[in-house]
């Protein structure tokens, strides 16, 4: 797989339309959604939003602008990082097995909408045997990939398979041939610790992670072991921000700048209304000086589960090389 900052033609972003899935924050999540799409659109690079009927259709017109593309699909959850295709650089798109996030949500597109996106791409669709989320992985571009203990060698996704047996599927589907192990992720993440709300390359064996903010941050020991087991696998670190504690009906919500989206022009930084959103922000820009940064409102999309980066996933340009 290339990274993501590589370049890229377009991003694909899903629409939210269950109210079930949103209940009390659904026309709040899609605004948010919105002013995602609009912001990358606007930067120069190609959106494909996704929506699910024509009622749906006629509100992500309402709220996007004209640079937009609005395409109407059979999607399930809007979480495209984990049902989307994962474009390697030789032009097939990886289709890994899907069970709705080890058995807890499944909704009717969620097991086609891949193979769906990558066959409209003319992409060649390559399945695998095993159960991988997009949003369970991330790579530098170079062979190493960062994942969680907690996700992928949870029983709920492939017990019959080792820790080693883990890796060589990796390298095999997706070219990581290097694999480095993280512990746990995020409190009352229902990914079951996804990797792209906990840690996340910036550059060629460069890591970005959060450091606890406040004696209250709920994640504090999660950060700590994260970095020391980077600190011992021997890659570079970048310290970011925590949002610190975030909750909603005095529950931990599993809120992260780290959930922030790549794109080719503009890097997008979820944000909670919390004290530390605008050091987050900023401190996420100073990684990447080649783009401008922003963050964006997406307390309303958290709600559902998920952030920016669980909402999208990028096409990147085959020709890497340029």
């Amino acid at each position: 797989m290339p990274s993501e900052w590589a370049k890229q033609d377009w991003l694909w972003i899903g629409f939210p339309h269950d109210a079930d899935e949103w209940p009390g924050y659904l026309v709040q999540a899609q605004e948010q959604m919105a002013a995602f799409a609009n912001a990358v659109a606007e930067s120069g690079q190609e959106v494909r939003l996704l929506v699910r009927n024509a009622a749906n259709e006629a509100r992500a017109r309402a709220l996007c602008t004209a640079a937009v593309g609005i395409e109407r699909r059979a999607y399930g959850d809007v979480w495209l990082r984990d049902t989307g295709p994962l474009v390697r650089i030789d032009g097939t798109a990886l289709r890994c097995r899907f069970n709705g996030w080890g058995g807890k949500y499944l909704m009717e597109g969620d097991q086609t909408i891949g193979a769906e996106l990558a066959r409209d791409a003319s992409l060649p669709v390559i399945e695998s045997d095993w159960i991988l989320e997009g949003g369970a992985i991330d790579g530098d571009g170079t062979g190493l990939v960062v994942t969680t203990e907690q996700c992928l060698l949870n029983p709920n996704r492939n017990p019959e398979l080792s820790r080693a047996e883990i890796e060589k599927r990796l390298e095999r589907d997706l070219g990581f041939d290097r694999v480095f192990w993280l512990g746990d992720g995020l409190i009352n993440d229902h990914t079951d610790g996804h990797v792209d709300n906990l840690a996340r390359f910036v550059g060629p064996n460069r890591l970005a992670l959060p450091r606890a903010t406040g004696a209250d941050d709920p994640n504090a020991a999660i950060y700590a072991d994260a970095k020391a087991r980077a600190l011992e696998f021997g890659v570079e670190l970048a310290e970011i921000p925590s949002p610190g504690l975030v909750t909603r009906g005095g529950l931990i919500e599993p809120a992260s700048y780290a959930n922030f989206a790549i794109t080719s022009h503009l890097v997008v930084v979820p944000t909670f209304g919390s004290v530390h959103d605008a050091a987050g922000v900023a401190a996420i820009a100073g990684l990447f000086p080649d783009r401008a940064t922003i963050g964006l409102p997406a307390d309303a999309v958290l709600a559902g589960g998920g952030g920016f980066h669980c909402a999208s996933q990028q096409m990147p340009r085959l020709d890497i090389a340029s």
